[in-house]
């Protein structure tokens, strides 16, 4: 293990932290009836953002408790020594797994995307259930690996799209394996965010925050100068070393009603007709095209799935659709799931169904379907199940055994954008593309000196 980095002073602590807002989406939740006997002893990677929502979720919970901490950036944990008083604080979550694995049972991962799979692999390691926020890990190597070692350890596990619990999702995957569109002939899936850049760093090296870790947040990356904002705290989505682009960090989300509804497994191929990224950044306005195997909802023996973002669009005869199926709102005249919103559109033998991101499910032709009424579904709590399921067994709807492909699915995305018009044959068993050795070095990373996890890096 790499040497721990001394933490500042709380002095210096206490100078430099400021008052962010802890703040969590709702989501319906329904606690089961027999609650667990036992308390679930918790820590968490990540002190605010995601992390902090995903640490309010899980001490909704009244068996779950938050034991401890960690966060390159000690200004980040001020709302969460607050809100839990006991809570024991570190900076290096190395330092944590070694100090607190006798005291914990379970971690969660919600930090940016390049430490995922170092800090979800070295807690499993320990046998600790893991809930890790999407995507699963920065590429496709870490992805497999955490996936065998979830099912080798015999660990409860859950990946972060906590859409997948929602009942609008689950009504989507209900009405294609119902056969209610008959067989699905292609999907159109998209979304308007722009998590990509063009150009180097700004040419400055800042002053890093009293606060901060700089080296630690870098974690197995290149180092490089501490650049206000460029990075840290958001920006990091767009970098390649750090993020995963739209397709990253939406993608897990807005696949996952199809993944599910078609019962897909791994891609056939991955083709770009987008921009490629530069030397540092993720480019926007991505198309990519997947192949993959037919399944027993799909009409042919392959079906297509093409993701779009940023500025692109599906082609303008499925936009129609989009139309049709999105009533305007009655104020702004505009369509939720229309124009720079986000979702999917699953064109079927018998009809179409549009499925957006986040709203009930919607059918076309409506002449067709107007009395149709959607099937019932559960609303689910996605922190809830897999706390529950921690301590009383059982394996939660998005573990890795699913959550895995889907995310190995979706960086695919993250290797064909670099080979524009280039259709590259993937090869899931051997975890290697047959037709583009080239390609085939971007399915892993290499770590820095002293950042080396035998088995994942």
């Amino acid at each position: 293990m790499p040497p721990i980095v001394p933490r500042p002073s709380r002095r210096d602590f206490l100078r430099a932290t400021g008052a962010a807002a802890l703040a969590a989406p709702f989501f319906a939740r329904d606690l089961h009836a027999a609650a667990p006997s036992r308390v679930l002893r918790h820590a968490s990677f990540g002190a605010s953002g995601m992390a902090a929502a995903d640490i309010q979720s899980l001490t909704s919970n009244p068996f779950v408790k938050l034991v401890a901490v960690a966060d390159a950036d000690l200004a980040r944990t001020k709302q969460i020594r607050e809100a839990h008083p006991e809570v024991r604080v570190y900076q290096d979550w190395r330092q944590l797994l070694d100090k607190e694995q006798g005291n914990i049972d379970s971690v969660n991962v919600s930090t940016p995307d390049h430490l995922h799979g170092p800090m979800a692999f070295a807690a499993m390691q320990l046998g600790k259930h893991c809930y890790c926020q999407k995507p699963l890990a920065h590429n496709l190597h870490e992805t497999r690996v955490l996936t065998e070692l979830a099912r080798e350890k015999r660990l409860v596990t859950q990946m972060g799209i906590q859409i997948h619990s929602y009942k609008v999702y689950r009504q989507a995957a209900a009405i294609v394996q119902g056969g209610v569109i008959g067989k699905v002939k292609e999907v159109h899936t998209w979304s308007s965010k722009k998590w990509g850049d063009a150009g180097p760093p700004p040419d400055r090296t800042d002053a890093v925050p009293e606060s901060l870790d700089w080296d630690l947040w870098l974690g197995p990356a290149t180092p490089r100068p501490f650049v206000k904002g460029h990075y840290h705290p958001g920006n990091w989505r767009k970098r390649l070393d750090f993020g995963t682009g739209t397709f990253g960090d939406m993608g897990c989300h807005i696949f996952d009603p199809v993944f599910k509804a078609l019962a897909l497994t791994s891609p056939l191929s991955v083709r770009s007709e987008g921009p490629a990224p530069d030397a540092w950044n993720w480019s926007i306005n991505a198309r990519i095209q997947y192949v993959f195997p037919g399944t027993p909802y799909t009409a042919g023996n392959t079906v297509a799935v093409t993701w779009y973002d940023g500025d692109e669009r599906p082609p303008a005869d499925i936009q129609a659709l989009i139309r049709e199926t999105t009533p305007a709102d009655g104020k702004s005249g505009k369509r939720k799931g229309d124009g720079d919103s986000q979702g999917s559109i699953i064109i079927g033998t018998g009809g179409v169904l549009h499925v957006p991101h986040i709203a009930a499910p919607k059918l076309y032709p409506t002449a067709k379907f107007a009395g149709y009424t959607l099937p019932e579904a559960e609303q689910g709590h996605h922190w809830t199940e897999w706390a529950e399921a921690c301590i009383n067994g059982g394996k939660p709807g998005a573990n890795f055994d699913y959550s895995g492909p889907l995310t190995e699915s979706v960086l695919l995305g993250s290797v064909a954008v670099r080979f524009p018009q280039t259709t590259l044959k993937w090869n899931a068993a051997k975890l290697a593309f047959d037709n583009e050795s080239a390609a085939n070095r971007h399915v892993r990373r290499s770590y820095r000196a002293g950042w080396k996890f035998p088995g994942i890096s």
